[in-house]
């Protein structure tokens, strides 16, 4: 709600108080929310009327919302409580037990049981605690000191105790002002006028007649001459006409024209005076006005406003709305949309949600259905960063949040946007959260904020304007949608639409900003930044999930969703009546999910279906033509062009992307290719001899390290994630271009044994316990040992002067690491003969576990503190290899000496999955989620391989028993 209409509120309330209308004052509290009667609330308290204290305060705050509206409301249900078994009402106390302090048990289950046993006691003051009870109004009192600090420090009430200081009767005084105002119109005003409605506006009686006519209907907020406004259109230097410009000013005004008017106050009293409202709050939605016909006698009738006022109008037919001048343009053609497959990416998981960075339109933002966002430069086909879905601060998370995270459901990416600058990412969740990004350089993406936005699921997420401050625009399965800013603090709350909002899609018409929003039951609705509710309620084609977005140069409106029933619309919108302008045709007649599209170059349209992508020029609602993109595509993929429109991201089925391109954007892979291959080449060729500079090699004495051109150790051609071998940007590419680009990336040839560097750990001399296993920590920070006598040590690289980027070298010396406690991570090898055990050690992806086994059993430690989290798969059989899962640290998959493989879920402590296949001990192990396999190899000399679908199906069968 806008500044003003609070304000408003806050003079309604000084009228109800000073005309005793008392119950409709607290009402008003309570519904508005804007300011909380301590006094009237202390009354309540202090005269048990529970009913109407809880009433009261859900104005303000739920159970829920954080702990100290939890302490709030346990508190008044808890002395409820103590007050009937005082009374010895054992049948109400029971009531209150089950129906008010029952919600309190998800969060604290001893506490519960403990009140529950009070009904037990012939007198609750038995118990220790309870002791010091006194009498019901003693109690009363001394609780209610404790809601009082409760409250103030409750972050919910801030600026909402104090009443702001106004003298008495404000809005009285206001009304006098306009109609005084009013009265100044006539010929001959009169010192005493008889003035005897506020319903209408003051007219003169003849003979003295009004000076000019009266039927003054503009909104209060354009009596402030607007400011020149600004073209829209991005193609050119040239002002538009001034049809262009009405046509720019307000579209959405003709949406909104049957829409229901504000509140009858905000019509009756607001409308009369002659408060300024800032331009971007406009409340466009209101009845058309008439400006009056004496120019002179008002200032704000300039031509531009004249224009904006007929804006305001409902339009008439379809063909009165005119759009921006389109810029003269070379005529279009289908090589401009990129259908060329440039390159494969293998994301690893599904993906969920991507967008291309404003400005540098080779950076991609990824989401994925674990909850991982990766940020690619897809030219140079590089991982930037990659960050795992983590709870950034979990006590700041609502209690709600918490106990649904304490269920063990999955948290998948729904969405992920750039801010328009790139200096912001937005991340939504599929639980309560959303998380905001600072994008200072490249390699960078900095915690900025961490945001409890709603209840269940965040289905989209926008950045906006609105008065000129960055903001985030949020929509949920709760029904709201909330605004906040870059701080996390809520602006907005959006109330409204009756089912979970599915999409959001903020936007300005000229200085008028607003929000479309649209539900899953096909609803869409249009709000404004001020909190009156929302002016439109149409519905969406087929009434199903349905997104909208405008033309890169916001003039058309388009919307794109899919139907319960499986049928898929794309339409153009006619703004100036909020009618349907276009349908596009060429969709099947059942999709297999929510049809995804995107807009390119203020011509295309691309939408993803039947494992293709299907084009249409904007005006035509003919199919344009449709590409496979060389196949494996989603079944409705998930699309994104870059801001030039000549980059398009879309999923593939097995988990991954691919990126495609017209003409320009093969240039720009083109360009980049050659500069990278020029870099590596001319080092390697200039020193063929040298080493590569991630080996550690421990032996100085002369050896043949020669790798022959056809060794199998030769790098796989996937680099970081990316396979290059996957792109075709032209059809003649022969395999020497392939090859050729793969060889910067052989391993250099080691002749002599200077080329080695040699580092001895400290601490790592002891003869009695020689090191078994060893491996690098996946930051690349550290080194892992395990000793023969089960013993795990960890040294790490710090970044110093010698060491800037603090990772694993040989020219510098490591520390051997410790925490505070002087805890060594030491096996269970009880019973065990060290020399026929087979030691085994795995890290998580993240270095935040190690497990790891000598003969004996398997010991889980946490990597910050040395402590054994937990032991489990004693022998016999004893474990021979171990392997995280690279998505799911809790899954684990154990090679056993008896030749079977156990998938094991560390949280519920089971095995869920046995496999077997092997004839001898597991000898190794390891996951791809890019292929979605578990390959395993064994003495027996084979090597197996799983479908890690095949392989979950029986674990997720196994996890619904459970549930």
């Amino acid at each position: 709600m806008s500044s003003l209409s609070r304000e408003l509120v806050f003079l309604i309330l000084q009228f109800l108080e000073e005309e005793k209308f008392k119950e409709s004052v607290h009402k008003l509290e309570k519904e508005s929310g804007f300011f909380f009667n301590m006094k009237y609330f202390e009354e309540k308290v202090q005269a048990g009327e529970w009913e109407e204290v809880e009433k009261y305060l859900s104005g303000f705050t739920k159970v829920d919302d954080n702990r100290y509206s939890m302490k709030i409301f346990f508190e008044i249900r808890k002395q409820k409580y103590l007050e009937a078994l005082d009374r010895q009402d054992k049948a109400k106390a029971v009531e209150i037990l089950v129906n008010d302090l029952k919600v309190f048990s998800t969060f604290n289950e001893e506490l519960y049981k403990e009140i529950t046993q009070l009904l037990t006691l012939g007198n609750f003051r038995e118990n220790e605690q309870l002791s010091k009870y006194g009498d019901t109004k003693t109690a009363r009192s001394i609780m209610f000191i404790e809601l009082k600090k409760l409250i103030e420090a409750n972050p919910l009430f801030r600026d909402k105790l104090v009443f702001p200081t106004l003298k008495s009767s404000r809005l009285r005084t206001l009304i006098n002002q306009s109609l005084n105002w009013q009265h100044q119109l006539c010929k001959n005003p009169r010192p005493n006028p008889d003035i005897k409605t506020l319903f209408t506006d003051h007219s003169c009686s003849p003979p003295n007649g009004p000076l000019a006519p009266t039927t003054v209907n503009l909104p209060v907020a354009a009596v402030a001459k607007p400011a020149s406004y600004t073209s829209l259109g991005p193609h050119g230097p040239f002002p538009p006409t001034a049809a262009a410009a009405a046509a720019n000013a307000n579209a959405l005004a003709g949406w909104m024209a049957n829409a229901s008017a504000s509140s009858s106050v905000q019509a009756a009293v607001v409308t009369a005076s002659s408060i300024p409202v800032p331009q971007n709050q406009v409340p466009i939605l209101k009845r058309p006005r008439t400006p009056p016909a004496n120019s002179g006698m008002v200032d704000y009738q300039s031509t531009d406003h004249e224009q904006l006022m007929k804006r305001l109008r409902p339009a008439q037919s379809v063909e009165e709305v005119t759009y921006p001048t389109q810029r003269q343009q070379a005529p279009w053609s289908l090589d401009d949309l990129p259908g060329t497959v440039a390159m494969t990416i293998h994301q690893g998981s599904i993906v969920t949600s991507m967008d291309f960075h404003p400005s540098h339109q080779t950076l991609l933002l990824v989401g994925s259905n674990n909850g991982d966002i990766t940020l690619w430069e897809i030219v140079s086909r590089e991982r930037l960063v990659s960050k795992p879905f983590k709870i950034w601060d979990m006590t700041a998370c609502s209690l709600a949040f918490q106990a649904s995270v304490a269920k063990d459901t999955p948290i998948s990416v729904s969405r992920v946007t750039w801010s328009p600058d790139g200096s912001f990412v937005g991340v939504a969740f599929t639980k309560h959260l959303i998380h905001l990004y600072a994008y200072p350089g490249p390699n960078d993406l900095r915690h900025n904020v961490e945001i409890d936005a709603h209840v269940g699921g965040v289905n989209d997420l926008a950045f906006a304007h609105p008065n000129k401050q960055l903001c985030v625009v949020s929509c949920g399965d709760d029904k709201l949608i909330k605004v906040w800013d870059l701080t996390g603090r809520k602006m907005f709350n959006f109330e409204g639409h009756e089912a979970p909002v599915y999409s959001v899609c903020p936007h300005h018409k000229e200085n008028i900003q607003f929000i479309f929003s649209t539900a899953v039951d096909g609803k869409i609705k249009a709000w404004l930044y001020d909190n009156v509710g929302s002016r439109v309620d149409y519905d969406a084609p087929g009434h199903g999930c349905t997104r909208m977005l405008y033309s890169a140069d916001g003039s058309r409106l388009f919307s794109c969703g899919t139907s319960k029933d499986g049928d898929s619309y794309l339409v153009e919108w006619n703004e100036s009546e909020g009618a349907i302008k276009r349908t596009y045709t060429g969709f099947r007649k059942k999709s297999a999910g929510v049809v995804q599209f995107d807009t390119t170059k203020n011509h295309y349209l691309a939408a993803g279906e039947d494992s293709q992508i299907k084009f249409w020029d904007m005006d035509n609602t003919t199919l344009l033509t449709s590409i496979d993109a060389e196949g494996g595509l989603s079944s409705v993929p998930r699309l994104r062009f870059n801001k030039d429109g000549n980059l398009l991201a879309v999923t593939t089925a097995d988990n991954g992307l691919k990126i495609l391109a017209n003409a320009v954007g093969l240039r720009t892979f083109r360009a980049i290719e050659v500069q990278s291959f020029e870099a590596l080449r001319s080092p390697i060729e200039s020193a063929a001899a040298k080493v590569s500079g991630s080996s550690a090699i421990t032996n100085v004495n002369p050896v043949n390290c020669k790798v022959e051109r056809s060794s199998p150790v030769r790098p796989s051609p996937i680099i970081n994630g990316v396979d290059p071998t996957g792109r075709s940007m032209e059809k003649t590419r022969t395999v020497e271009d392939v090859t050729d680009r793969t060889k910067p990336w052989q391993l250099s040839e080691i002749m002599d044994a200077v080329q080695c560097r040699l580092v001895t750990m400290p601490d790592s001399t002891d003869s009695s316990s020689k090191v078994v296993r060893l491996l690098y920590t996946n930051s690349g920070v550290g080194v892992l040992a395990l000793g023969a006598n089960g013993v795990q040590k960890l040294w790490k690289w710090t970044r110093n002067e010698q060491n800037p980027s603090g990772k694993a070298t040989a020219s510098v010396v490591p520390n051997h690491w410790q925490p505070n406690s002087g805890l060594l991570m030491t096996n269970d090898v009880l019973g065990v003969n060290l020399e026929e055990a087979v030691p085994c050690i795995a890290l998580s992806k993240n270095d935040s576990y190690v497990m790891s086994a000598c003969g004996g059993k398997v010991s889980l430690f946490n990597m910050m503190t040395f402590k054994v989290m937990t032991t489990f798969m004693p022998p016999p059989p004893a474990s021979t290899f171990l392997a995280f899962h690279p998505q799911d640290n809790n899954i684990i998959a154990i090679g056993m000496e008896d030749s079977t493989i156990h998938i094991y879920n560390v949280r519920v402590d089971e095995v869920k999955s046995k496999l077997k296949g092997h004839q001898k001990r597991i000898t190794g192990l390891a996951f791809s989620t890019n292929l979605n396999i578990l390959v395993s190899s064994g003495a027996d000399a084979q090597v197996n391989v799983v479908h890690l679908f095949s392989l979950f199906n029986i674990i997720l069968e196994k996890y619904m028993d459970l549930v």
